[in-house]
């Protein structure tokens, strides 16, 4: 406390209630091909419906990344989502295509709009906007007949020039005296012979046979929104008018949603001024809410007279603008090279916390780079491979299967405690394709350890009938012979198996440490992780105090209560923890170093059992066998 010149009295708080925290231990990280999604950002996603919202559906091309990255979340709810795209991909544009890979690329050219993420999913989309009330609804003055049933409107006595400025495919016309509402699907060439031109509408005209005057159309999108654009409130308080627009983003072609012309986002009432308010205070600058807000789109480049003060008069033409975007590009089929550049952003671990990487597809050169220049460098999370689905999908023997794995696993070559390897594939439903599709084991096989954290501690075994079943799969690609199953646990591969009657189970709980050690169990290698990581995070706090045997002491009451708190929960079966002066010498205080030692005897998981039944005679006392009463 500070020295006091004067008498009085000096309140001082002192916290000495530190605990060792918890940690995470369920997130997992991968990078891969998606359609859609922001690219070289780490994304977290928590459910399948959210992965689709944000790299949208599988295809053809993605089908293992995204099935690799919704299959973990099946047992989780914690990924990292690293969109990965090549420097050939190209966002859709209302003028020439670019590459926007996220929202902290400066966006440039002179598109008016574009797509917010790079794709051909990007070309599906139009951008409408009505600027005014004629743009909204007008009578266009033409004559019309119908005919009861007929979905066919004859415009007559138009000439080309006047009509084409009038009506477009899209635009919902008023027919009739009942203003039935239609939209025009299409519009034939002008009939010279008799001056009309035939219109066909999407729904039938049910009223009576009839000829009619002022044809009205209204905009394609008036449905969506409640009124026609006019003069937003803070342009009419500073004198200025006509600033008020209306924005529909469109999925035109359907790639995105599966029906064409369904409307994704609506801005409504949104201004032309880049000093626009809302009532409220908040912008309403169609460019800044369209950037800050849509999933799909950039705003760009000017539209109208927009981008002057509320203050003005804006000039609008009364015909609706629509902008179609094209020119998006997937980009070539990425390779490991593409990958690793991905994955490089989950090399800190001071940036992103994860506990499990997510190989999906990856061949030997993407997996020795997740093992060693990942995993064994952050020590606090655990690479998890499978082989190429070259080596177990299709119709080679089941041995051939079984020497195409441990070759893989030979290539890998890596011994680490922190990597895990399945042995396969399996053939799983692709609801959103309606096709039958083999996806990788990996993440399933980390969801496994994820599902084990959940259920009940990191350091139980993932594996087994109890908590190794394995979700959503039809078949294996490998179902490896209990022949074939020494031979891959002897090289630290842990088969994945069917059992009939029992379901698909992850039938093995090795690392890929090649060393015989306490390591080379999975359960053992996560509970060191917690370990370390919980105590290291409590740790810190003692940096800069000093190395007296106050400090050694608060460390010491600090990590001994959450050890024993392990133990009672069956992940430790002892521990001690040194720390005071027969570590912590003369020698190391003048180094500045603090050491405390943490001895611990990891609980062990059964992997072999052996049940021995013995017969004997009836005369014979079960002591004199058994050796004891």
């Amino acid at each position: 406390m500070p020295f006091q010149v004067s008498p009085g009295v000096n309140v001082s708080e002192i916290d000495l209630t530190t605990v060792v925290p918890a940690v995470s231990t369920t997130e997992g990280g991968f990078a891969g091909q998606f359609q859609w999604g922001p690219a070289d950002q780490r994304i977290l996603v928590d459910s399948e419906d959210r992965l689709v919202n944000i790299f949208q559906k599988p295809n053809n091309t993605n089908a293992d990344d995204f099935f690799t990255a919704a299959n973990f979340l099946s047992y989780g709810n914690a990924l990292y989502v690293v969109r990965v795209v090549k420097d050939d991909a190209r966002n859709a544009a209302t003028g020439s295509a670019l590459l926007i890979k996220n929202d902290e690329v400066t966006v440039t050219g002179t598109s008016t709009f574009l797509a917010k993420y790079p794709g051909a999913l990007g070309n599906s989309l139009k951008v409408s906007v009505c600027p005014d009330a004629i743009a909204w609804r007008e009578a266009t003055g033409l004559a019309y007949g119908v005919t009861r049933n007929s979905d066919q409107v004859v415009i007559t006595g138009a000439n080309s020039d006047s009509y084409a400025g009038a009506l477009s495919v899209g635009d919902i016309l008023e027919i009739g005296d009942n203003a039935q509402l239609s939209k025009i699907v299409s519009i034939a060439a002008r009939n010279s012979t008799n001056n009309t031109i035939t219109i066909t509408v999407a729904d039938k005209f049910n009223g009576a046979t009839a000829s009619h005057t002022g044809l009205v159309r209204n905009w394609e999108f008036s449905g969506s929104f409640d009124a026609a654009p006019g003069t937003t409130a803070y342009a009419t308080a500073l004198g200025g008018s006509n600033d008020e627009i209306h924005v529909a983003v469109v999925d035109e072609d359907g790639l995105i949603t599966g029906t064409k012309g369904t409307v994704l986002e609506t801005y409504e009432s949104v201004s032309l001024a880049n000093d626009a308010k809302t009532e409220t205070g908040a912008a309403n600058y169609f460019k800044e809410l369209i950037n800050q807000g849509s999933s799909y789109i950039i705003a760009n480049a000017a539209i109208y007279s927009s981008g002057t003060a509320a203050t003005e008069t804006f000039s609008t033409d009364g015909d609706v603008n629509d902008n179609s975007l094209s020119g998006g590009l997937d980009g070539a089929n990425l390779d490991s090279d593409d990958k690793i550049v991905g994955y490089d952003l989950f090399s800190s671990a001071e940036d992103v916390d994860v506990s499990f990487l997510l190989g999906g597809n990856a061949d030997s050169v993407l997996a020795i780079h997740l093992i060693t220049n990942i995993a064994e460098s952050r020590k606090d999370c655990i690479a998890v491979i499978s082989p190429e689905s070259a080596d177990v999908v299709g119709t080679q023997s089941s041995a051939s299967k079984r020497d195409a794995v441990i070759a893989f696993r030979d290539a890998v070559g890596a011994s680490s405690s922190y990597a895990v390897m399945d042995s396969g594939w399996k053939y799983q439903y692709d609801k959103y394709n309606d096709v039958y599709r083999y996806v990788p084991l990996n993440a399933d096989t980390a969801g496994l350890m994820v599902q084990t954290d959940l259920t009940r501690d990191p350091w139980f075994s993932p594996a087994g009938y109890n908590r190794g079943n394995v979700k959503n799969a039809i078949k294996l690609a490998y179902n490896p012979t209990k022949g074939d199953r020494d031979q891959l646990y002897k090289k630290n591969i842990n088969p994945v198996v069917t059992f009939p009657g029992q379901g698909t189970v992850l039938f093995g709980d090795k690392t890929l440490l090649a060393k015989p050690s306490a390591f080379d169990r999975i359960n053992v290698r996560r509970l060191f992780i917690v370990l370390e990581k919980a105590i290291s995070t409590a740790a810190k706090f003692t940096l800069f105090e000093f190395n007296d045997e106050f400090t050694r002491s608060q460390f010491t009451n600090l990590v001994v209560p959450f050890l024993r708190d392990v133990q009672g929960r069956r992940g430790i079966t002892d521990f001690q923890v040194v720390c005071d002066g027969t570590n912590n010498t003369g020698e190391v205080i003048d180094r500045n170093e603090f050491i405390g030692d943490i001895y611990i005897k990891p609980a062990r998981s059964i992997n072999f059992i052996q049940l021995n039944f013995v017969a004997v005679r009836s005369g014979v006392e079960f002591s004199e066998v058994v050796g004891r009463a």
